[in-house]
């Protein structure tokens, strides 16, 4: 079951998982692998030579080390293994160098899926040895699921790993407890720190800002508080923060870490506003600050993300913010945009209608007024599409085979102004239009309240006129003040019904 030169391991592997804003919303989420070279793999063991050899033998101080740290996790059967890097087993990956000796560089623990199978660990017993520090050579350790019935910290013993080679340190849901040891500062080379899924509290220690060669960075679904550390990594590309307690401000200085393709701030009790630095980041990708407390207005420098692909900031209490009708002009790369529950207020842009790749579209729960943008019948994309629980007007602008196709992934309700047209054939069954009225009887209806409301004011101060006066007289003819504002509200609301219609 070993290996000589596993793919997979020779080069750091980094998992990206891109979570949406409503929890957990299936067609939100993707997933992608993004693999990083490792061309200084040969100079780790003295120029090996690649691939398996005949010849080469396992160092036997790193074979009994391999045997001890094993033993540890439950795996008391690699002691009868005569030699661990000869013997083909998934989970260990060994190098030869230039005098045929093995070394050991990359050890995995935990079964993934059926595909990787990695050695399993013994849940209630399993520990982490120290005999893992007698692999002088070691670059890459990865254990998952391997500590839950026995939760304990994460080994201060681990920040002395080789601190020029070692390069990946992956403890993905094994029950961690307690903070996180500063000593993981004094891994300098380290380019993948992922802690996810653990029960970790305190802050971040701000000894990880030294770990300047990062690549990927992921603390998230752990207890952890505090701010967020003013990282400014050259090299990283994923920083998942999500689902913990942090507090305080999203920092500026992420805006200078220009290689940035995701950031996941998510669920957490961050306050402020958005800083406009994070439009610098050219390459990014994924932004998701959803529910959190952060406050408005949305900063117009977002909008040069021509890269982003997800806009995730739901559930962020931007009371009455509006967003300029252009601002989604320059963000032609968004598939996902998800702006529920934001207060948000004015009009829908436009420039939305205009993201042709578009596949998820949120705008509900918001304050937004007006009518829904015709050009939204462009999204022929769209595979979900929500502007439900708003203030919208109007008909409705998609044709039959659009709504068909959304089916009740259109969500449209909440909306006491929508109407659709009866002239449209094949109407009948469309699950979004349950309990939205026809245009013709939304007609009515307003021209009904409008004659109504006439001839109150006619009744009570003997004219139309006095009603279509300033709101400087009409405050002053304080007999009739309150009818009359009640049909100035009238003559508002159902004149931009009208309009629409």
């Amino acid at each position: 079951m070993a290996s000589s030169v596993l793919p997979a391991w020779s080069s750091i592997m980094v998992l990206v998982v891109l979570t949406a804003g409503v929890r957990p919303p299936p067609c939100c989420r993707a997933e992608f692998t993004v693999v990083v070279p490792d061309t200084s793999a040969a100079a780790l063991v003295d120029a090996p030579q690649p691939g398996f050899s005949d010849r080469a033998r396992t160092d036997p101080a790193e074979q009994r080390a391999v045997q001890e740290v094993m033993a540890a996790t439950g795996n008391g059967w690699a002691w009868g293994i005569p030699d661990v890097c000869r013997g083909r087993w998934h989970g260990i990956e060994c190098v030869p160098d230039r005098h045929d000796v093995y070394h050991v560089v990359s050890l995995a623990f935990g079964a993934l899926s059926d595909d990787t199978a990695f050695p399993a660990c013994d849940a209630a017993t399993a520990t982490l040895s120290p005999a893992v520090l007698a692999l002088p050579h070691l670059r890459s350790l990865f254990f998952y699921r391997c500590f839950t019935g026995n939760p304990q910290p994460i080994a201060a013993l681990l920040g002395r790993l080789g601190p020029a080679s070692f390069r990946s340190l992956v403890l993905r849901q094994n029950g961690h407890v307690g903070s996180i040891p500063p000593e993981l500062g004094n891994l300098r080379a380290l380019r993948v720190l992922d802690l996810h899924g653990n029960q970790l509290t305190a802050a971040i220690p701000p000894t990880l800002q030294s770990l300047t060669h990062l690549r990927m960075l992921d603390l998230s679904y752990n207890r952890l508080a505090g701010p967020v550390p003013r990282f400014d990594f050259q090299r990283l590309s994923i920083l998942d923060l999500s689902h913990n307690a942090l507090q305080g401000g999203v920092p500026w200085s992420l805006g200078q870490c220009r290689s940035l393709l995701k950031i996941d701030l998510s669920e957490n009790r961050l306050t402020g506003t958005i800083p406009g630095a994070l439009g610098e980041l050219s390459e990014l990708m994924l932004l998701d600050l959803s529910h959190n407390a952060l406050s408005g207005p949305i900063p117009a420098a977002l909008s040069r993300l021509a890269s982003l692909r997800s806009l995730i900031l739901s559930d962020n209490r931007m009371q009455f913010s509006t967003v300029p009708d252009g601002f989604f002009t320059g963000l032609k790369a968004l598939t996902t945009l998800v702006l529920s529950g934001m207060g948000l207020a004015g009009t829908i842009p436009e420039s939305i209608g205009e993201l042709v790749e578009l596949r998820v579209l949120r705008l509900d729960n918001n304050q937004f007024t007006g009518v829904i943008p015709a050009i939204f019948r462009r999204l022929e994309r769209a595979s979900e599409l929500r502007v439900d629980g708003n203030r919208l007007v109007g008909p409705i602008p998609f044709g039959k085979e659009m709504m068909w196709r959304l089916g009740k992934k259109l969500r449209v309700g909440g909306n006491e102004g929508l109407c659709y047209d009866t002239k449209q054939e094949g109407l009948e069954g469309i699950v979004a239009l349950a309990g939205v009225a026809d245009c013709d009887s939304v007609r009515s209806r307003t021209t009904q309240h409008l004659v109504w409301s006439n001839s109150t004011v006619v009744s009570r101060r003997g004219g139309v006129a006095t009603v279509t006066s300033s709101a400087a007289s009409v405050s002053r003819n304080t007999g009739g003040t309150r009818v009359e504002t009640t049909w100035l509200v009238f003559v508002c609301l159902h004149l931009a019904w009208f309009v629409a219609l």
